[in-house]
């Protein structure tokens, strides 16, 4: 005899149990069919109306007056086989800012966000700065900063300050993103319940170590999938530096399309970078899946 939802039960004739000696109910045997078949119309349904839609998509845009033109402009073969080994070559440039930068923007982000929940009045003026920091480069468009850096510093003539348009965009970059993650991080710092630093301070930690120790290991583990969705947004806007002359994916997709008028490679590029936030994207989804998971079953603080 087994036990199945609750219910002693003993395996009719003809039944073979399992190795456990389990035998599934017949109600649970036609609910378990009833969801495989209602899983599989769910299906069905999505991939027929996924087929219409595409089928009516491609109807409507070529069969469009202008579509022949817009083809040879935007979608040519030749020219996409032309800018693909040059795209990919700028894209080095971009995948090193990405790298660069990110850890950049995690860092400062990190010491704003720790400066703005500093206590007491004495870190008063560290507070104000780090307040004042972050209001203005999150108003701040992204453009006006690359701008503003790339062509404002060197107009300056600092001594032994760089005029590299490649090091001014990634500092343009850092500014404004580590604003936004301040932000995030700072979320997360207070989202801690008071009770976890209280605890802390109670078994001998002083402040630095009841926030080092305590505080900030939850808020980071809190805060990682906002942190994931500004670093796909920062792998996107590192094309940006292109308008300081950096040859990256994007500007050598513009010095090819410079020269015929043709802006396929454009669309090159921008393919390219698609195929590289779609994976961070989906990877973003599935880290915050599974946080949600260990927090619904308490196994996350």
């Amino acid at each position: 005899m087994t036990y199945e939802e609750g219910v002693l039960k003993t395996p009719e004739r003809g039944e073979e149990p399992d190795g456990d000696g389990y035998v599934p109910s017949a109600r649970r045997i036609e609910r378990e069919r009833f969801k495989r078949a209602r899983a599989r119309r769910a299906a069905a349904v999505a991939a027929l109306s996924t087929l219409v839609t595409a089928v009516v998509l491609f109807v409507v845009i070529t069969g469009s007056p202008g579509w022949p033109r817009t083809r040879d402009t935007f979608f040519s073969a030749a020219y996409a086989r032309k800018a693909l080994p040059q795209v990919l070559d700028g894209l080095l440039l971009n995948l090193r800012l990405l790298v660069v930068c990110g850890a950049a923007v995690l860092v400062l982000g990190l010491l704003l966000a720790v400066a703005r929940t500093l206590r007491g009045p004495v870190f008063f003026p560290l507070r104000a700065l780090a307040t004042a920091y972050t209001d203005f480069f999150r108003g701040l468009p992204l453009i006006i900063c690359l701008l503003m850096v790339v062509f404002g510093v060197p107009a300056l003539r600092l001594q032994g300050v760089t005029t590299d348009p490649v090091v001014l965009g990634g500092a343009a970059l850092v500014l404004t993103y580590s604003a936004y993650v301040a932000e995030v991080f700072r979320a997360g710092i207070e989202s801690v319940h008071p009770s976890q630093r209280a605890a802390a301070r109670s078994l001998g930690l002083s402040s630095g170590q009841a926030l080092r120790f305590v505080v900030l290991p939850q808020a980071v583990r809190r805060v990682v999938p906002p942190l994931l969705n500004d670093l796909v947004s920062l792998q996107k806007d590192t094309g940006l530096v292109s308008i300081a002359g950096a040859v990256d994916a994007v500007y050598a997709a513009q010095i090819i399309a410079g020269k015929d008028f043709n802006f396929t490679p454009y669309v090159v590029a921008g393919l390219v970078f698609v195929a590289l936030t779609i994976p961070m994207t989906r990877f973003t989804d599935w880290v915050t899946a599974r946080m949600d998971r260990r927090r619904a079953q308490g196994g996350l603080v």
